[in-house]
């Protein structure tokens, strides 16, 4: 099927491919398709194209989306024993998800382990310091053109989240990019509705056809954060830690409809917190009261930093096992106080909205067979 082209906009496009799907019955549950990224009757035969390509072939890590058409794809690269990445549902606690099958996993525990349940059941979070490199990324779509052109359901997760691994260098330009499709889904696209933090693909796969697109178009070359809004920073905590760490590396980070800081003559600004440095008369490492974790007065500069109080635990625990379980997490601070012996340890962040946000995230944190304490700290004081 072809868009009708006077004046199409990508929701038209979106809103032709669902109508034609249902109405020609080519449409899988769940259903209704409208609002999602379809499936599609003949999405198992598509996705038995991808074990074809040479890029998966070479691959040994590889991003899957966690919709329904590409539940055959997930079981392909955990068949192939190759690393399989899902995102997590929404990105709502964190990046990805990497699934771990059981040891002696047959056939039909790893198809278990590639449904949305599996997902679930059979995966441990990585975080943003895992040095993770994806070789291969496979996306779902709404529409797509032969020249690589990509719609999807119009809320920019698969966007953010390929922008997301540009950031945290787990892709790179050369990444190759596969979508998984109905035939009816590969229709022509106005170049004019391409924005620049669309990603597009190199290989179409439908029940009938591989299509190598060849496409030339750079791929986003990070996060544009001034197509973030602050609703999306609050739902979305990942995106906190990576703010915070490009702020930190002195880039531009303005969020939609904020405007960028410029400081004000003769003022003194704020200097990024970076290792082995802080701000003067900021407690160090060493101190032992909760004063340590108040953040500094008002006035000294905006935002002020804030500090999450974590406790119980275990004697045994070293400062290396909380760290590995924050960067799984996605809820890396700016600094980490270790207090050992006390059984507690304070974690920084940028602001008193991040720190929230980590307390929810680290809500039920396991360390051994002890569940840790967590709240704001000057909460934990007041207890």
């Amino acid at each position: 099927m072809e868009p009708r082209a006077v004046g199409v906009s990508k929701q038209d496009i979106r809103e032709q491919i669902w109508d034609h799907m249902e109405s020609q019955n080519l449409a899988d549950f769940p259903r209704p398709v409208h609002h999602r990224i379809p499936n599609f009757k003949g999405a198992s035969h598509a996705a038995e194209q991808l074990p074809r390509l040479q890029a998966f072939k070479t691959a040994r890590t590889i991003k899957v989306n966690p919709d329904a058409p590409q539940k055959n794809a997930r079981f392909f690269v955990l068949e192939s024993n190759k690393t399989l990445l899902v995102p997590t549902p929404r990105l709502r606690t964190g990046l990805f998800n990497k699934i771990t099958p059981p040891p002696g996993a047959t056939k039909d525990i790893l198809r278990k382990c590639a449904t949305s349940q599996g997902v679930r059941n059979y995966s441990v979070p990585i975080g943003l310091d895992s040095r993770v490199l994806v070789d291969l990324v496979v996306v779902g779509s709404v529409a797509v053109s032969e020249k690589g052109w990509r719609i999807g359901k119009g809320e920019g997760y698969a966007d953010l989240e390929y922008a997301m691994m540009v950031s945290m260098g787990a892709v790179s330009k050369e990444t190759p990019v596969v979508t998984i499709v109905h035939d009816c889904q590969v229709v022509d696209i106005p170049e004019e509705l391409l924005e620049e933090h669309d990603i597009t693909v190199d290989y179409i796969l439908t029940p009938t056809r591989v299509i190598a697109t060849g496409c030339e178009r750079p791929q986003p070359m990070g996060i544009t954060w001034s197509k973030i809004s602050r609703e999306m920073m609050e739902k979305i905590p990942v995106l906190r830690s990576l703010r915070a760490r490009e702020q930190q590396a002195g880039k531009d980070v303005t969020l939609q409809g904020e405007h960028q800081h410029l400081p004000e003559p003769g003022r003194q600004q704020a200097v990024p917190l970076s290792a082995g440095r802080r701000p003067p008369d900021t407690p160090g490492p060493e101190a032992n009261s909760m004063e340590a974790a108040r953040g500094s007065p008002p006035g000294e500069g905006a935002p002020l930093a804030a500090d999450v109080y974590v406790g119980n635990l275990p004697r045994d625990a070293r400062v290396s096992d909380l760290k590995r379980a924050l960067r799984e997490l996605g809820s890396v601070p700016l600094r980490l106080t270790w207090q050992g012996p006390r059984r507690r340890a304070f974690l920084r962040y940028p602001d008193s909205a991040a720190a929230q946000q980590a307390v929810s995230c680290l809500q039920g944190l396991r360390l051994g067979t002890d569940t840790l304490r967590v709240a704001l700290a000057r909460q934990q004081r007041d207890k």
